[in-house]
């Protein structure tokens, strides 16, 4: 398990209390630490192909890059000796599982998410109990470059407001805060990857995949995000005393990312905190439509904490 580590201080404690909407606010003055480093190691084509294929998993989704498989998609142009992913969009499963002290509690998610755009719409549900209360409506949720917009955040907030937060201005650019990790965030993140190790091929949902394992590095990450993206993460690499992050991602036959677990360790002066981010990408093509809260309906008044 790789650590990392928030800087102290205000800042990093407004982070930790909102963390996963409410549910990690026992977080309050991260710190940890840890690191990796290393390089690719040969998959069964050889060299360096799981580094190059996991680096490339976030631009293949885009649709700007090809594809590093030789399997086929309805509708692809075939690009050289690849083919370009032409999907773009997804249907999109999160889970956020936390433990702390000998409790476990799981925040999941489920909706759309376009990735030419940068922009999606997800449920996220809180567990029973999370907050002291028996049920808890869901969160909608709205993912864009630089911004997160949640309706139903929390006590206090008109129901028909949403509440905008700068993931620019995040110590963790959205990693966590939301209770789920945006989509295009875990694959950009692979971007940074330093470390991978091919584990084998194996079946997810009817589809085979190649699974890989590695280390990420949010810095690297940042520096060759794609512009809607290099906000958050570099917003997150500068609030990270250590910024590696242990994963595991699975790509099918055309370079598209299927699945991708990231692996984050807080400690603060009680029991240390594991938060284990998992984004399931099925579904490809499928309509995404987001429109995105006018002026008018944005809250701005204080919000209670769950």
């Amino acid at each position: 398990m790789v650590v990392q580590q928030h800087r102290s201080g205000g800042g990093a404690r407004a982070v930790c209390a909102l963390a996963v909407v409410g549910v990690m606010a026992a977080t309050a003055g991260c710190s940890g630490g840890g690191g990796g480093g290393g390089r690719a190691m040969a998959d069964e084509r050889g060299g360096a192909d799981s580094l190059d294929a996991v680096h490339r998993a976030a631009a293949v989704l885009a649709g700007t890059v090809s594809g590093t498989g030789t399997g086929t998609v309805t509708g692809a142009a075939t690009a050289g000796a690849g083919v370009r992913s032409v999907a773009g969009s997804a249907e999109v499963r999160t889970s956020m599982e936390t433990a702390a002290g000998g409790t476990r509690v799981t925040i999941r998610g489920r909706g759309t998410y376009d990735f030419r755009n940068q922009v999606g719409r997800l449920k996220v549900v809180l567990p029973e109990d999370a907050a002291g209360e028996d049920e808890h409506r869901p969160i909608t949720e709205l993912l864009a470059p630089g911004a997160l917009y949640m309706m139903n955040r929390g006590a206090g907030v008109p129901a028909d407001k949403w509440v905008r937060i700068d993931t620019t201005t995040l110590e963790d650019g959205n990693l966590v805060t939301g209770g789920v990790t945006d989509p295009m965030a875990a694959a950009e993140l692979l971007r940074g990857a330093r470390q991978v190790t091919y584990v084998g091929r194996t079946e997810l949902a009817g589809v085979v995949v190649r699974h890989y394992r590695g280390i990420s590095d949010i810095g690297r990450a940042a520096r060759e995000a794609s512009p809607e993206s290099r906000g958050a993460l570099a917003a997150a690499a500068k609030g990270f005393h250590t910024d590696t992050v242990p994963f595991d991602a699975y790509l099918d036959e055309q370079g598209r990312l299927r699945k991708v677990r990231h692996r984050f360790s807080f400690a603060n002066e009680g029991p240390a905190v594991e938060v284990v981010s998992t984004t399931l990408l099925y579904g490809f093509g499928v309509p995404v439509s987001v429109r995105l809260p006018d002026d008018r309906d944005i809250y701005t008044g204080k919000i209670q904490q769950r």
